[in-house]
């Protein structure tokens, strides 16, 4: 069955904006008053009040008068939309202050209804939005009911137009020649429309507003572009008080790496670079990166290193605000899970250079890899691995040592052939031809694999060149 969760965020003008309640704070378009908080409001300012009109009631207590910035709100919206995501698939942005979830396809998930609700209302309060809500079988139906009562918003069980019925005709204000004519005519509710003959109310209203009531209604069927993921995450989390301890940043940590990682894991995207940006009680922002060695989406790894990042913070300012943003994302690559035996699989050796970065420095860490190259001297090196970069594409090491002697050192050879090195060797595996650097210095070797008796393995080579056998590595 198909149901449908409005979220209808009508403070959102004044809260992307501000959301303290210590003074008024009063939100102006056109030097008119489009939103007002508590404080505001307890001093009698009221929506389409004029700025004038504002200063006269709050002569005694300066208002914070803040324009509109309707392109923030559609930022605070998208950003909503991406943690929407990691509800459900199913989503679109409507109007400019709501969204729109299809959950009927994922109560499963969530074990049920309520849950889902809880679910989405503690993400939203963790945010510090104020929502209205609205369940119904249609989008359109679902955002009406966000404007009744809350236990009749939420009565799916009640059958649509009993519960469509009470709401007044001005909250169809995309349609307002068809609502002045039905006033006039002394129809002042849905219910009183919904009871007209469909025919007489075509002739009388229009085409659309009859097409906007059939799909209210469920009559027709009422196509919405899906939300698509963008290329980019950020989020934000507002404290509602001065934060002035590193450790109380966590909590709030915490809830947006787990915001980021369903998002990730929803869209079946990665990363390997996470920005944080701490906002001051001066609006003054502070940035601090934190790097991986590997893309992934496991918020528990990307909640460790930031902890280890934020033990070296000093806060200047006291903080207000949390921002959390990841630009480069990559597609998703599928982990290998023991189904079986969970419990016994090892910390990933990724997770443990992430640490050692964190604390002791991006340079600190020196990996051993293959170049495409012949020469052994040249193709094994060691050096710093950039986090986040993809493993090189040179051809493996098969059968050789990572570790290298400094120079190839001559071997002993008996006059029967026999090599040795602290004893005598045997060739085990071989020979591997290498024929390289013919422009500058040639070089012909052919490589062996040798052992002696203690079972210790070691990698020579007989120079065809020189005529002579050195031994070149020692396998660990």
């Amino acid at each position: 069955m198909s149901l449908w969760l409005c979220l209808r965020f009508s403070q959102l003008p004044l809260q992307c904006l501000n959301r303290s309640e210590e003074q008024p704070v009063v939100v102006l378009a056109g030097q008119r008053v489009v939103r007002a908080n508590d404080c505001a409001a307890a001093l009698g300012i009221r929506e389409g009040m004029s700025a004038a009109t504002v200063h006269a009631l709050a002569d005694s207590e300066a208002p914070l008068l803040l324009e509109r910035d309707e392109e923030l709100e559609q930022r605070c919206l998208q950003q909503l939309c991406c943690w929407a995501y990691g509800i459900t698939p199913g989503l679109f942005s409507w109007r400019q202050d709501c969204l729109q979830l299809e959950i009927g396809s994922c109560l499963n998930l969530f074990r049920g209804l309520d849950s889902l609700l809880a679910e989405v209302a503690g993400g939203i309060r963790s945010r510090g939005y104020s929502v209205h809500y609205g369940l119904a079988p249609t989008p359109k139906a679902a955002w009406l009911l966000s404007y009744a009562p809350t236990d009749e918003a939420l009565a799916i069980t009640r059958p649509l137009p009993d519960r469509l019925a009470p709401l007044p005709l001005r909250l169809l204000d995309p349609f307002p020649t068809a609502v002045d004519s039905l006033r006039r005519a002394g129809l002042h509710t849905l219910g009183d429309v919904l009871a007209l003959p469909p025919a007489a109310l075509g002739r009388r209203c229009g085409r659309e507003f009859t097409l906007f009531l059939q799909q209210l209604l469920g009559q027709r069927e009422d196509r919405q572009a899906d939300y698509r993921p963008p290329a980019s995450f950020s989020d934000e989390y507002w404290f509602g008080y001065e934060v002035k301890a590193n450790a109380e940043l966590l909590p709030a940590v915490q809830l947006l790496l787990q915001s980021l990682c369903a998002f990730l894991r929803s869209a079946q995207l990665q990363t390997a670079e996470i920005c944080w940006q701490l906002i001051g009680i001066d609006r003054s922002l502070r940035e601090v990166n934190v790097r991986s060695t590997s893309s992934h989406s496991d918020w528990k790894n990307w909640h460790q290193l930031t902890g280890i990042c934020f033990e070296r913070l000093q806060l200047a300012t006291g903080v207000e605000g949390l921002a959390l943003t990841c630009r480069n994302l990559r597609p998703g690559q599928p982990e290998n899970i023991d189904l079986f035996h969970p419990g016994k699989q090892r910390e990933p050796l990724a997770h443990l250079l992430d640490r050692l970065r964190s604390r002791l420095g991006l340079q600190a860490i020196e990996k051993v890899g293959c170049r495409d190259e012949h020469l052994p001297e040249f193709a094994v090196h060691v050096g710093s691995d950039r986090p986040g970069g993809e493993p090189g594409s040179g051809r493996p090491c098969a059968q050789r040592p990572f570790w290298l002697m400094p120079e190839p050192q001559p071997l002993r050879q008996s006059s029967g052939g026999q090599l040795y090195w602290h004893g005598a060797l045997a060739l085990l595996y071989g020979p591997e031809r290498i024929e390289d650097n013919w422009w500058q210095d040639a070089v012909s070797r052919d490589y062996y694999v040798a052992g002696d008796r203690s079972g210790q393995h070691y990698w020579v080579f007989h120079d065809r060149l020189a005529r002579r056998w050195y031994i070149h590595g020692i396998f660990a």
